[in-house]
């Protein structure tokens, strides 16, 4: 697999199409997407400050992934927060994940925060068990759009 960064003009529909996927894996339908434009416009802003963090998952030249990596404040601290991962239907459950989960691991360090967070749909039980099963942990429940965890890992 090679991740690369993404670049949101040449690669804006197969973005826009796998956000839009994610939702209806973890929700049942895309409608929390939002505005395609206004998704575009933050991901250039996180493509040009942690461009390593915003990448294509390929493999044979096809994409078959993507995840958003930052880091962001909580309460009162730096830390890591996924804000996607991302693999289409035909690589689930291929223990691919694990490689998705290094290479985020791997980027946090070099911004030397001691943990990251994502959410999860707790409909989500796929991801569910890959998080866990690489360390994480629930912290708590929220809902904002939906109920989601947020699960953490210190690293």
């Amino acid at each position: 697999m090679i991740f690369r960064t993404i670049d949101t003009d040449k690669d804006k529909d197969i973005i826009i199409k796998f956000r839009k996927d994610s939702y209806v894996v973890s929700f049942g339908s895309e409608d929390g997407f939002g505005d395609e434009n206004t998704y575009l416009q933050r991901m250039k802003e996180r493509v040009c400050k942690f461009p390593d963090g915003q990448v294509i998952i390929e493999k044979d030249q096809e994409p078959i992934g993507q995840m958003e990596l930052q880091i962001r404040e909580y309460e009162g601290t730096d830390i890591g927060y996924v804000n996607l991962f991302y693999l289409i239907p035909d690589y689930r459950s291929k223990g691919l994940g694990k490689e998705l989960v290094h290479y985020a691991e791997n980027f946090f360090r070099q911004f030397n925060v001691s943990e990251y967070h994502l959410r999860v749909s707790p409909e989500n039980g796929r991801a569910i068990r890959l998080y866990t099963k690489s360390g994480m942990m629930k912290i708590r429940e929220e809902n904002e759009k939906y109920p989601v965890w947020r699960m953490s890992k210190t690293l």
